[in-house]
C-alpha cells in the first residue's frame, strides 16, 4: 500500500510539472503549482517511509512552502562591484547585530547563509521588488557573484531557497 502511495505521489509531481505549461503563468501561479506538487510528493514519500499522517502533512507543508518561496526569484544576474560591496557591508552589519541566541538557533537549524538586500540597478529584472545576495556566516563573505531579483521577498527572519542555498532573509541588515 505504501508503494502505491509513493508511485501516485511521484506521478502527481511529474504530471504537474509536465502539464502545467508554466511558461504562461505568473510567478505566483508557478509558486502555487510547484509548491503544491512538491509538498504532496514530499508528504507522500514521508508517509511511504513510515512517518505518521501528521508528520507527513507537516513535512509536505514545509517542503511546499520552501519550494513556493524559491519560485519567486524572477531573475539571476552577475553583481556589479558596487552591489557586491553593499551586500558585504549590510551582511556584516546584520550578522554583527544578531544576538548570540539567534546565531545559535541558526546553527541548530543548520542555516549557514543569510540573504541580504543589495541595490537594484540597470540589470535588475522588471517587476523585481528586491535584489538579494547570499552571505556565508562561516567564511564571513558574500558567496559567488550572483544577484537574485525577487518579485516578493520573504519575511525578514524566514528561511528561503536561493538556487542551492537555504538562507535566512535579513533584508537590508539594519
Amino acid at each position: 500500500m505504501k508503494t502505491s502511495l509513493l508511485k501516485s505521489s511521484a506521478l502527481l509531481a511529474a504530471v504537474s510539472v509536465l502539464g502545467a505549461g508554466c511558461a504562461d503563468m505568473t510567478p505566483l501561479q508557478n509558486a502555487g503549482v510547484f509548491g503544491a506538487a512538491g509538498g504532496a510528493t514530499a508528504g507522500g514519500i514521508a508517509s511511504a517511509a513510515g512517518a505518521s499522517t501528521g508528520e507527513s502533512v507537516a513535512i509536505g507543508a514545509a517542503t511546499g512552502a520552501v519550494i513556493a518561496v524559491a519560485t519567486y526569484i524572477i531573475a539571476t544576474h552577475e553583481a556589479t562591484e558596487r552591489q557586491h560591496r553593499i551586500a558585504e557591508e549590510r551582511a556584516q552589519r546584520a550578522y554583527a547585530q544578531m544576538s548570540a541566541k539567534r546565531k545559535s538557533e541558526m546553527k541548530a537549524r543548520k542555516t549557514r547563509y543569510i540573504a541580504v538586500d543589495t541595490e537594484k540597478n540597470q540589470n535588475t529584472a522588471a517587476g523585481a521588488k528586491k535584489s538579494v545576495m547570499i552571505w556565508d556566516t562561516q567564511s564571513q563573505e558574500v558567496v559567488g557573484n550572483n544577484v537574485y531579483d525577487v518579485k516578493s521577498p520573504p519575511a525578514v527572519g524566514s528561511t528561503a531557497k536561493f538556487d542551492t542555498y537555504s538562507a535566512e532573509y535579513v533584508g537590508s541588515g539594519s
